[in-house]
């Protein structure tokens, strides 16, 4: 054991660690770098079809999930509009572009694609996206769904986003919260979807008048570039 010139034993030195450790740790702490080196692909669905096709695009998106499921989905659900059942939404999680791009080619998805068409209203409004505010799968079951368009202005995207993320994670410890995820349009970066699941009604309704939530909207509002437009949904 050395000593000290006072005679006191000195502590044995801690070895320093590595220098990639510490890199990672500040890597880990820093959101947007985080984001950045995600390849993670999120795909944000809009389905409206004839109300007298209900029943027949339920089956339809019910069996798509199933496939999906097994062709290397991430994650992959598929929701009914809650006061206009002919619309839906289908949220995908893919590890990466090429998984989609090879999902996208898929014989199920060519064939979901060819018998919906006749039935839509409108084309399905596909919008792929990358993450912005994303947390790591938890459990739960969810049986309420909210879907969230917010439209930025380019000029006020960079100063929204901080406070965007922070709502997200304050989100996330309401009670009831299952899923409180933002992500944006690779395309238009100042679009972004924001995805949450809850338990129950209850816990939805709770945190729209949340006082959290009314600020977060307040301060949203004078920079929006359109309406925020919030769509409730139930899982099929």
């Amino acid at each position: 054991m050395r000593h000290s010139m006072t005679g006191i034993p000195n502590s044995p030195a801690r070895p320093r660690p590595p220098l990639l450790l510490l890199m990672l740790i500040a890597c880990a702490w820093q959101p947007g770098l985080r984001a950045q080196n995600d390849s993670t692909v999120y795909v944000v669905s809009y389905v409206e079809v004839a109300q007298a096709s209900q029943a027949q695009v339920t089956a339809m998106l019910k069996q798509l999930a199933d496939a999906s499921r097994t062709e290397g989905a991430v994650r992959y659900e598929v929701l009914q509009r809650s006061t206009q059942p002919n619309e839906f939404a289908i949220l995908e999680v893919w590890k990466d572009q090429k998984a989609l791009d090879t999902h996208t080619a898929s014989a199920s998805a060519r064939r979901f694609h060819e018998q919906i068409a006749p039935l839509l209203i409108a084309p399905i409004d596909e919008r792929v996206c990358v993450t912005t505010a994303v947390a790591p799968l938890r459990e739960g079951r969810s049986t309420v769904y909210v879907v969230t368009h917010v439209d930025l202005p380019p000029s006020g995207r960079d100063a929204a986003l901080p406070f965007i993320r922070a709502f997200a994670e304050q989100s996330r410890k309401d009670p009831g919260n299952v899923r409180f995820d933002v992500v944006q349009q690779k395309d238009r970066t100042n679009h972004l979807e924001v995805i949450e699941a809850w338990a129950n009604q209850k816990s939805g309704d709770d945190h729209q008048v949340a006082a959290p939530t009314r600020t977060f909207r307040r301060r949203l509002a004078p920079i929006l570039g359109a309406l925020y437009d919030q769509r409730w949904y139930r899982p099929l």
